[in-house]
């Protein structure tokens, strides 16, 4: 199953028009737009599709660095790289919006402008999304894969954040001086099936289903306890 593209919240924004013209005219300019879509193709920025109310058109294949949540010029203006650290990792590509976080106050770490605040929008998270095509890239490597946290700063930018270059902040839950992380990047590939005591469950139709282990238990028990009846008979016996 091919992908490429998924749905985005219908996030009001500006489009800054030198984008519009392909960086010929237009700068300092800006255009009133609504985010529809986002596509994701390995090693590039992602690319967000815009419609341009104006105009009754929509634009496709922009970056972040083109869309401001104010029609001004932001300051710090940042390049695209401080706006989105990773490129996308794989063309199966899913939005979701993690509600419990969502109203938390955010704080990101950029590569030249030090921390901004700002507020969360949506995550934008790859996959491998076709097992019928060879897995080149590293979307599903528990140590390479990254979230893309779409954040809206305070400068008027926006920015595709991954979890570890990022700080998350609730009124109730979060004290006054939280800890540093001292965490390591997570390596292990988790699951719970092979590598464990095989189950033998290839010849039971149970449906309350026991593991060969637990039958091997309960035989066990029931010897036991057949021994143990002996063994009562034979004392009262005596």
């Amino acid at each position: 199953m091919s992908c490429l593209i998924c749905n985005l919240p219908s996030t009001e924004v500006w489009v800054r028009k030198e984008y519009l013209t392909d960086h010929q005219s237009g700068h300092g300019e800006f255009v009133k737009g609504v985010w529809v879509s986002a596509k994701s193709i390995p090693g590039r920025a992602f690319y967000f599709e815009t419609y341009l109310p104006d105009y009754a058109a929509m634009y496709d294949k922009l970056p972040i660095s083109a869309f401001l949540s104010e029609p001004v010029t932001p300051d710090p203006d940042m390049s695209l790289q401080n706006l989105q650290f990773w490129n996308c990792m794989d063309y199966g590509v899913v939005a979701v919006q993690k509600q419990f976080i969502g109203s938390m106050d955010y704080e990101i770490y950029t590569r030249d402008h030090g921390t901004m605040k700002g507020t969360y929008v949506c995550t934008i998270d790859n996959y491998h999304q076709d097992p019928d095509v060879i897995d080149y890239a590293t979307s599903e490597n528990p140590a390479e894969h990254k979230s893309h946290n779409l954040i809206e700063l305070v400068n008027g930018q926006y920015a595709l954040y991954p979890n570890n270059r990022m700080r998350i902040y609730d009124n109730s839950l979060t004290p006054d001086d939280p800890k540093t992380p001292d965490f390591k990047v997570s390596t292990e590939y988790y699951q719970v099936e092979n590598g464990y005591d095989r189950m033998g469950l290839g010849d039971q139709d149970s449906y309350f289903w026991k593991t060969s282990q637990e039958r091997l238990n309960n035989t066990n028990e029931s010897l036991t306890s057949e021994e143990d009846g002996i063994n009562r008979k034979t004392h009262r016996g005596r």
